[in-house]
């Protein structure tokens, strides 16, 4: 697509025609005190190029090349895009755009620093060095995701091995800003963190559950983990007791019946998407009776409402995604607890994978920022309005912890400073009357997801359990006419109005 035709596509978005690309050279990591050129000097720069850099508005999808996409989220090299969105060369004597990015992130590496009792300092270049004897030991930064030292002597220190990131995989310095945050949060000695909720979940109870070993879970909890829990770590000879979250009686007795191999409780509280609330003082207080570990998935709780760790539980996991990320943009999953049971979480998830990348971790300490302010206003506005649709003829029941009919609200007020922001119900209708209704809410986006500034509806008999016939729906007691409503920040009257307009359209 040429320049003329993107901006009269996006007439609003106002192009630089003479960005100042001026920047003194930068020395390379070699010796001989070579220097790398300025950032697209003499090259893209000098073809024209600076007509097409362009600043984007927030939440723009940059349509760029695969290489450049793969460029611009691995080395950070931001707001760079040309007209040219192939990775094949264009009009003679034009660099396309993936190449443009190359170059910026050739040009934008930096010195790579290590870490010496929690402190950066620069690595010594190898021109600095003696030994290095003028011989040129550039590395390549433009393809990797790797920490670069001068000399492996650097990594030494009294005979040990210092403290660093050598790989992308094992972290870096904005996620560990990130899990320190959330660590003060939950009130943890260590947090980590990981490319997903999920990912936090399978890897925790892959790494704390042995081979032959058996773990008790709840009914209620989000399915991905249920299929996880039933389908794939049986092939490890992992067994599992599904028990309701208010059973104890089922508690004990999975614990005295499997006395030996029981290590681990994991459930979701509150619950998904039901909101059944777990006491968790008191099956933390049974289950390390046993030997057992306890673990809690907070993500509907969020760390403000609830401190399952205070309250007994040896691990706390969320999905970061949800509220913590705060704006439905930035995948991510953290465990948090006792430096001696994250660390064997961490070295499982170092051979495993699944790394958050820098700029999600940016985004989560974005996210946190404003936590606090959210969850005030998706408290009040989810408790508000559960209200309203109790009291609603066409609502037949609706799920809250915040409500006196809830099963569990009297613990929920226990252990909880708040309830939360997302509300879950039953229209008086069946599966199309329903899906009726939520058709007909107009803030709300219809998406699987919980937790961000904008609301969120879905109804869970076609987002999640479609694939399932109606009866083992049920099952899990997936009806119908069940929805699951995520309130964001919009204000309370404008929700109000939105959905009692679409509960008249029905």
């Amino acid at each position: 697509m040429a320049v003329s035709s993107f901006a009269r596509a996006f007439p609003s978005f106002e192009c630089r025609s003479d960005p100042d690309f001026s920047r003194p050279e930068i020395p390379s990591a070699g010796c001989a005190g070579k220097s790398k050129p300025a950032i697209l000097g003499g090259g893209a720069a000098t073809h024209g190029l600076s007509s097409l850099i362009m600043r984007f508005p927030p939440n723009f999808v940059r349509q760029l090349s695969n290489k450049a996409r793969r460029n611009c989220s691995n080395i950070g090299v931001a707001q760079v895009v040309a007209a040219s969105w192939s990775n094949n060369q264009g009009a003679s004597g034009f660099t396309p755009a993936a190449k443009a990015v190359d170059a910026a992130a050739a040009a934008a590496a930096i010195a790579p620093v290590e870490v010496e009792t929690g402190v950066e300092k620069p690595v010594v270049a190898a021109a600095e060095d003696p030994s290095c004897n003028g011989e040129n030991v550039q590395l390549e930064f433009e393809k990797s995701l790797a920490f670069a030292f001068a000399q492996h002597y650097t990594l030494l220190k009294n005979g040990k091995r210092r403290a660093s990131f050598e790989y992308g995989r094992y972290g870096n310095y904005t996620t560990v800003v990130a899990e320190e945050k959330i660590s003060a949060l939950e009130g943890a000695e260590s947090t980590i963190l990981m490319a997903s909720g999920m990912c936090a979940s399978t890897v925790m109870l892959l790494a704390l559950v042995p081979a032959g070993g058996h773990l008790v879970t709840t009914t209620d909890c989000y399915r991905k983990t249920r299929i996880f829990i039933e389908t794939f770590l049986p092939k490890m000879g992992i067994t599992a007791t599904v028990i309701d979250p208010a059973d104890i009686e089922g508690l004990e007795s999975a614990l005295e019946k499997n006395n030996v191999s029981v290590t681990l409780f994991f459930t979701e509280s509150p619950t998904n998407p039901f909101l059944r609330c777990v006491d968790i003082e008191r099956v933390s207080k049974l289950c390390h009776d046993k030997g057992a570990l306890v673990c809690i998935d907070g993500t509907f709780a969020t760390p403000l409402n609830q401190k399952a760790l205070a309250l007994g539980a040896d691990l706390v996991v969320h999905s970061a995604t949800k509220y913590i990320g705060g704006h439905n943009d930035v995948l991510g999953g953290s465990i948090s607890g006792p430096e001696k049971l994250i660390s064997v979480v961490r070295n499982l998830h170092h051979v495993l994978g699944g790394a958050l990348n820098p700029n999600a971790a940016y985004s989560l300490i974005r996210g946190m920022k404003t936590l606090h302010l959210r969850v005030q206003q998706q408290n009040s506005t989810a408790q508000r309005m559960a209200e309203i649709l109790e009291a609603h003829p066409k609502i037949r029941r609706v799920y809250y912890p915040g409500l006196a009919s809830h099963p569990e609200h009297e613990l929920a007020k226990k252990q909880m400073n708040g309830f939360g922001g997302v509300v879950s119900f039953e229209v008086d209708g069946d599966l199309h009357i329903t899906a009726k209704f939520v058709g007909a809410l107009k803030i709300p986006y219809i998406a699987p997801s919980f937790g961000g500034v904008e609301s969120i509806v879905d109804q869970p008999a076609i987002m999640s359990y479609w694939d399932l016939s109606q009866s083992d729906r049920a099952k899990y007691g997936i009806l119908d006419n069940l929805v699951r409503y995520s309130f964001g920040v919009e204000d309370f009257e404008d929700l109000k109005s939105d959905i009692l307009q679409a509960l008249e359209a029905i």
